[in-house]
């Protein structure tokens, strides 16, 4: 299998190093948000095939800071829990992308921008800031960051999670595969494409029914369903788990909003993305789904990676490793 060490990879993300560091350095912004604008611009670029990164290299200290602030706008969009109605443009980035995009844009995108973000997060700056970080974040003498991973205030975040970084030597050796591999239609963990739906007592809702109601508003959108398991006879089910082949799919059910309402033949169902922090009564199966779904160690989850930068960067990776 193809590798390349730390060092190269550090190499190859030499501009987007250079905007972090300006970022968490000169401009002196949080390193916790430092991280989240870094990862939305890096998925803001692949999803619109623009090459913004460079663009900001380029400009000046107080520009780049003006548009890390649009960016922020556009993370402070999808933690709301009520969707934007208005355009609120976004004057800077239209101007870098090449390509109009507004806070409602992004509103419309929530749930997969959120599974972008945190892709990117995870596969891509958790692994090549952390030199950076380490100027900027105090770090207790006695702790051996090789082995624990780096306390970067702001993390756990309420919508993008946890994220472990370590302080691994330049030398150390990463598989190329995964790493490059990043597309825009890359399969989101099964807990970002989840749907739990709750369904009003005395009007009993069947698991047909409940799935033509959707697969009637998305087409074949569902790949896993599960209604909750009834023991007592003439006892309804009051809940579900939907699981979507894609992530876009939430975005299309849920436009935006954090609870959604539907009416099917004159029966309430309410939608709302499925949270592994709040208990539900999973069977097993689907529990160990959800468990499955995200690695807990960094280094597990870049063996297991499908994100990472798109098709332009994979190109240039080759030629910049030659010049090493």
């Amino acid at each position: 299998m193809a590798s390349i060490t730390l060092a190269e990879l550090h190499i190859f993300h030499a501009i987007d190093r250079e905007v972090f560091s300006r970022l968490v350095i000169t401009l002196k912004r949080q390193p916790a948000q430092s991280l989240l604008i870094m990862a939305l611009v890096l998925w803001l670029e692949d999803a619109k095939n623009c090459d913004l990164v460079s663009k900001l290299a380029k400009v000046s200290d107080n520009l780049l800071d003006a548009v890390a602030n649009e960016v922020g706008l556009c993370l402070n969009i999808l933690k709301t829990k009520i969707p934007t109605t208005h355009g609120g443009s976004l004057h800077l980035m239209t101007r870098f992308m090449g390509t109009e995009i507004t806070l409602k844009t992004i509103s419309k995108l929530k749930y997969t921008a959120i599974s972008g973000v945190k892709a990117f997060l995870k596969n891509i700056c958790a692994w090549i800031f952390t030199d950076i970080l380490l100027q900027v974040i105090p770090t207790p003498s006695d702790i051996n960051i090789n082995i624990s991973p780096l306390s970067i205030p702001g993390f756990p975040h309420p919508v993008f999670g946890s994220l472990e970084i370590f302080l691994l030597p330049l030398n150390f050796t990463l598989p190329v595969e995964g790493l490059w591999g990043w597309k825009l239609n890359f399969e989101a963990p099964i807990v970002d494409r989840t749907l739990f739906l709750t369904f009003s007592r005395g009007f009993p809702v069947s698991e047909d029914e409940a799935k033509a109601f959707f697969m009637k508003m998305c087409g074949d959108c569902i790949e896993h369903f599960e209604m909750e398991v009834v023991v007592k006879p003439k006892t309804q089910a009051l809940y579900a788990q939907m699981v979507l082949r894609s992530v876009a799919y939430m975005d299309q059910i849920m436009t935006g909003k954090h609870i959604a309402k539907f009416r099917s033949n004159g029966k309430h169902i309410w939608a709302r993305k499925f949270e592994k922090h709040i208990i539900y009564n999973t069977t097993p199966q689907c529990a160990a789904s959800y468990a499955l779904a995200e690695p807990t160690s960094a280094r597990v989850r870049l063996n297991r990676s499908s994100a990472a930068e798109g098709s332009r960067r994979s190109k240039e990776m080759s030629n910049k490793i030659k010049e090493v």
